[in-house]
């Protein structure tokens, strides 16, 4: 998915949902912050998102735009309506959202995650995709190890899973061999 194609989706879900602000919560949310990002990090064709005011409209965003409609059959992309937990995010969240407003939103905005704020979110869901996809973040100096833990360590999570993403994080940025 492109950032234009992004905007599409945040015009034609806030139309639908009759909402200006939509929170952009998966992967295309780093279209936000990048709107140029790297290939390897654009391969999803969904852009998982819910109304800010009114999440309960997710339902109806996906009914109209989501996967398998004529909107989807048309562009090749597609709105995913999700609820406001479907990410596990770190505390502080909401202040570092970034804004995707311009005049191809059509009086809507996409507040799309913050980098790191995305990440810890594929880093507890752990899926092979998002492993791939934060190997990508950091192969492209997208993010940073430092703030990746400063993030973890405010995110509510068990102590077992804590260790979990502390080992992925790890692998993603492996210390320099010592010389």
């Amino acid at each position: 998915m492109r950032r234009s194609e992004l905007e599409h989706l945040i015009r034609a879900a806030g139309r639908i949902a009759g909402e200006r602000e939509l929170i952009i919560i998966g992967s295309q949310s780093v279209l936000g912050q990048f709107p140029d990002a790297p290939v390897a990090l654009l391969a999803s064709m969904e852009c998982d998102l819910y109304p800010k005011e009114r999440p309960e409209l997710a339902d109806k965003v996906d009914g109209a735009i989501g996967e398998g409609s004529k909107f989807h059959q048309t562009h090749g992309y597609y709105a995913q309506g999700v609820g406001p937990d479907t990410a596990t995010l770190p505390a502080g969240w909401e202040q570092r959202l970034v804004r995707v407003e311009n005049p191809n939103t059509g009086g809507h905005a996409g507040l799309c995650l913050e980098v790191h704020d995305l990440a810890i979110s594929k880093y507890v869901a752990g899926r092979e995709k998002d492993r791939e996809f934060t190997r990508e973040l950091a192969r492209h100096k997208m993010t940073r190890k430092k703030t990746l833990l400063d993030r973890l360590a405010k995110t509510k999570l068990d102590p077992a899973i804590v260790q979990i993403v502390t080992r992925r994080i790890g692998m993603d940025f492996p210390d320099l061999p010592r010389k």
